[in-house]
């Protein structure tokens, strides 16, 4: 047992804080490499087999031939613990490997010297298993790094040269050939092809690409190429030669962070672990002072000496809490590295567990439960403006934005304009919530929603423009009004499609248990209420600016666990407010890959019950882990000191351990057992409190 318990780590069945993180203190080496433990164990089991049988079975045997193979066993099976106790005592820790020793030694002094090879044997195969075991969740991490190849094809001059992908720099052309695995990050500049991009984003299908439109547009802006053009290391190419311009060197590319930040996930510990930390910090000192009590049972048992001393040592070894020390990493470990493998990011413990205790989740509304692509359905110039003049007016402005209804509308409006010259703006400021502002043709332009017009000084809509906008919300639209100088031109309706996957991805989340799920956006009462019933909710919360989304987070949270999904920017207070934040596309962006607790890779809504399913199996088993390790110190120690001998303790003690870790590694075969439940009938028809005074 430990006298640090706290400085157990994920993957660590025994306290060795003086291991690097991540790393496996029983991964030793020596003569036979990885598998030296292993070897030396069984090694220590044949001895002792040996030696009991030539001592039990063959008459006339000289003594001292069974007792030396009992040292040969003792030397096999205490040669990594030796090493381990030595360093544990250097750096002032009392643990189960010291302990071991102890009891090993007593049992030789007492001439019991067949029953200290078996307890040193038994730690000692256990420990060879138990390194095998987590060895297996670590490699499935590990794994992740080796999905990028070594060398990459560039382009120099009129040379195709290859070299490490650690020399390939930021705008170097890469020719990725059929069928290889991708070098770098970065944009299709030449050919068309289809991607198997599983390892990273874990979407089963390979994604069609091709070349992006103006490679010097995408190199000024490489954050805003569209997913049919942007490709990711560690992917495999299909049967079409390409070109990628590069957009991250090889330790900066998505899949490098990834292996990064799930490697250092393994060090966050979760509730269920500081539960457990705090529990052995309380339990230590009292078994410690149990046994040393048991030293002197002599004085009020008729025994000797050596039974008290062979009972105190039992104790010990009984009451160890090696199996509850790793019952809740071993499962974290686990856990995240399945979920890794699905393109699923999982940033430690904590987000783990909670989004497997939660019953509630919000939806930011574009992009998550929308395609995020909003096309323009309605123009209604007022004023008698002419539509040509609001549409010119409007592209001119949006075009020097990146907010995505403004890339809706410089994008629909220019195929409208069908090639008119459109005079440049300038001076882009951005209202963060409401809309825009910018110069052009000699005047200033206002583009926002309607509720930007009327405050802080800035005039309010005419009623004709009112009236525009009154009978485009009720239809659902989405609205921008058009105001140069003090004229209003007009009014923009957009809508947004619900993603294909919504309504059935909404649904498997109820069949999890998921009982609440609400959908909070900036949008109109009225048009996010349209969506929602589109997609099955029964809660929309409209009208709402940044700082009031994170409001509502924080009286979600009130209630109980909350996760916030988004797009992990233009939601990143909100996330960080929730119990977990959920990003989707993390992918393609940087600050969804930081900000977010948990990361969905593809843009793809269906992976979110993957998560939550996974979260909740992890949950359970973590319970089961605590119920096992529990129950057997429950049971071994009232058994040892009423006589049960040190052997049968360290079998059950080490048995546990591995019972527990086997039981989490069941996590890496984990399946989503979720389908489409039936249609949901909700309609939205829940308004958001008013917690500004501008929900309708």
């Amino acid at each position: 047992m430990s006298s640090s318990a706290t400085d157990h780590q994920a993957g660590d069945g025994h306290d060795h804080a003086s291991e690097k993180a991540g790393a496996d203190p029983h991964a030793h080496g020596g003569v036979f490499g990885p598998n030296t433990e292993v070897i030396f164990a069984v090694a220590s089991g044949g001895a002792l087999a040996l030696g009991f049988a030539l001592e039990k079975l063959a008459a006339g045997v000289t003594a001292w031939l069974p007792l030396g193979l009992y040292l040969i066993a003792y030397g096999f099976g205490g040669f990594f613990t030796v090493r381990e106790a030595f360093e544990n005592l250097r750096n002032k820790r009392f643990e189960i490997d010291t302990l071991m020793l102890v009891a090993a030694a007593g049992a030789a002094a007492l001439g019991a010297w067949a029953e200290g090879a078996l307890l040193l044997f038994l730690f000692s195969i256990g420990h060879a298993l138990e390194n095998y075991a987590m060895g297996r969740a670590k490699r499935a991490i590990e794994a992740l790094a080796d999905l990028a190849p070594r060398t990459a094809h560039v382009r120099r001059g009129d040379q195709i040269v290859e070299v490490p992908v650690e020399e390939v720099e930021v705008g170097d052309t890469v020719v990725v050939r059929p069928n290889e695995r991708l070098p770098a990050d970065g944009f299709v500049v030449v050919g068309a092809t289809s991607i198997n991009q599983a390892p990273v984003t874990g979407e089963s299908m390979p994604v069609d690409k091709q070349p992006v439109p103006d490679a010097a547009t995408a190199r000024a802006r490489p954050a805003q190429v569209g997913p049919a053009s942007i490709v990711f290391a560690g992917t495999i190419n299909g049967a079409g030669a390409i070109e990628i311009e590069t957009t991250r060197k090889s330790t900066d590319t998505t899949l490098a962070k990834v292996v990064r930040m799930v490697s250092e996930a393994e060090t966050q510990k979760s509730p269920t672990q500081r539960f457990t930390d705090r529990f052995e910090r309380i339990f230590v000192p009292v078994v410690l002072g149990l046994a040393f009590i048991l030293l002197f049972a002599w004085v009020v048992v008729d025994e000797p000496f050596r039974d008290s001393f062979y009972r105190a040592m039992a104790v010990l070894v009984a009451a160890s809490p090696c199996a509850l020390a790793i019952a809740t990493p071993s499962a974290v470990l686990s856990g995240v590295a399945r979920a890794a493998r699905a393109g699923v990011l999982i940033k430690g413990g904590a987000p783990l567990e909670n989004l497997g205790s939660l019953n509630a989740i919000a939806f930011d509304k574009t992009g998550t439960l929308t395609e995020g692509r909003p096309r323009i359905t309605d123009i209604v110039p007022v004023g008698g403006a002419k539509e040509l003049d609001l549409l010119t007016t409007a592209v001119a402005v949006e075009r020097l934005s990146d907010h995505p209804l403004a890339e809706a509308i410089a994008r629909d409006g220019l195929e409208r304009l069908q090639g008119t010259a459109i005079p440049a703006a300038s001076d882009l400021q951005s209202l963060t919530g409401k809309g825009v502002t910018a110069r052009f043709d000699d005047g200033q332009v206002w583009i926002g929603k309607p509720e930007m017009f009327g405050v802080d000084g800035i005039s309010p809509l005419s009623n004709e423009a009112q009236a525009a906008v009154t009978r485009l919300r009720l239809a659902g639209r989405t609205l921008m009004v058009v105001r140069r100088d003090e004229r209003d031109l007009g009014v923009i309706g957009l809508l947004d499609t619900p993603r294909a996957a919504a309504r059935t991805t909404l649904d498997a989340l109820r069949g999890l248990g998921v009982s609440r799920m609400i959908m909070i956006s900036g949008d109109h009462q009225k048009a996010a209420q349209a969506i929602a019933s589109q997609v099955g909710l029964t809660e929309a919360w409209g009208d709402l600016m940044p700082e009031d989304k994170v409001d509502a987070i924080k009286r979600l949270r009130a209630e109980g666990k909350i996760a916030m999904v988004g797009d992990g920017v233009n939601d990143a207070p909100a996330m960080a407010t929730a119990t977990v934040g959920i990003a989707m596309g993390a992918a393609g962006s940087d600050v969804a890959l930081e900000t977010a607790d948990v990361a969905l890779m593809s843009d793809d809504l269906s992976q979110l019950p993957f998560a939550v399913g996974l979260s909740r199996r992890t949950r359970g088993i973590i319970l089961q882990n605590l119920v096992v390790s529990l129950g057997v110190v429950a049971f071994l120690v009232p058994a040892t000191i009423f006589g049960l001998g040190i052997g049968p303790a360290v079998a059950m003690h080490e048995g546990s351990t591995l019972l527990v870790v086997f039981n989490a590694l069941r996590l890496l075969g984990y399946r989503d057992p979720t389908s489409p439940a039936g249609p949901s009938n909700g309609v939205a028809t829940v308004a958001a409190p008013n917690l500004k005074g501008t929900v309708a």
